[in-house]
């Protein structure tokens, strides 16, 4: 089998109405790259959001739902060597697998991720996107909406993500901070849709947000989180 650089992985659940245009904005970044290949990871029995996949190049699976779960199993059967784990309302920077690619050639790093851009030009969310550039600088604990990427085998020899129900990324970092190694924070930009502010209210996630990760370092349990979480939404 060719060698494949780049595994992207899209856990779904209900987008049949956005993957098309994530799907399309990821070929058009791959004309520019050695290749890589896309694997959509819908956590729906009903199988909206594969089914309403257009691109023939795409890999499409379904597992059970929950980000982690849908995201280990888009690994288990990905091929590249770097595993690129990407949301499906966030877009890439153009040059983002060379610049992944730079990232990886340097041994003393596992994975990164990117600084995290809101597609939105209102003020506060240049104070956001500011806030998690230095929260990032500090803890070293990107979010999954920052395209978080991993070398394949160091993801597979870590034990891939916890499969809870919540704060699986925060706990990823934590697991390989511990581990002693260590991540990159590519300076470029993702670019994230803002629609969950604009549904819930900017400052209520925020809070929310803040809180509920708060209560995770405290040591209160994803599963009890997920039932908080759910309560206040």
């Amino acid at each position: 089998m060719e060698k494949i650089p780049f595994s992207i992985i899209v856990p779904v659940l209900h987008e049949s109405l956005r993957i098309n245009h994530l799907i399309n904005h990821l070929h058009r970044l791959e004309a520019h790259q050695q290749g890589c290949e896309i694997i959509v990871v819908d956590g729906s029995s009903d199988r909206d959001t594969i089914d309403a996949v257009r691109s023939n190049q795409v890999i499409t699976i379904t597992a059970e739902p929950g980000r982690a779960r849908q995201m280990n199993a888009g690994a288990t059967i990905a091929h590249g060597e770097v595993l690129v784990f990407l949301h499906v309302d966030t877009e890439l920077p153009h040059d983002a697998f060379t610049n992944i690619d730079s990232v990886m050639k340097q041994t003393q790093y596992v994975g990164g991720a990117f600084e995290l851009g809101i597609t939105s030009d209102r003020f506060l969310y240049r104070v956001l996107e500011y806030w998690v550039s230095l929260r990032c600088r500090i803890t070293r604990i990107p979010y999954g909406d920052q395209a978080i990427f991993v070398r394949r085998n160091y993801f597979e020899k870590l034990g891939g993500y916890s499969e809870i129900p919540i704060m699986e990324d925060v706990e990823l970092m934590r697991r390989i901070r511990s581990a002693g190694d260590k991540i990159y924070i590519i300076p470029d930009r993702v670019m994230t849709s803002p629609r969950r502010w604009q549904q819930e209210g900017f400052i209520y996630v925020n809070m929310r947000n803040t809180a509920l990760l708060l209560l995770y370092f405290l040591g209160v349990s994803p599963e009890k989180l997920i039932r908080f979480y759910k309560k206040i939404n």
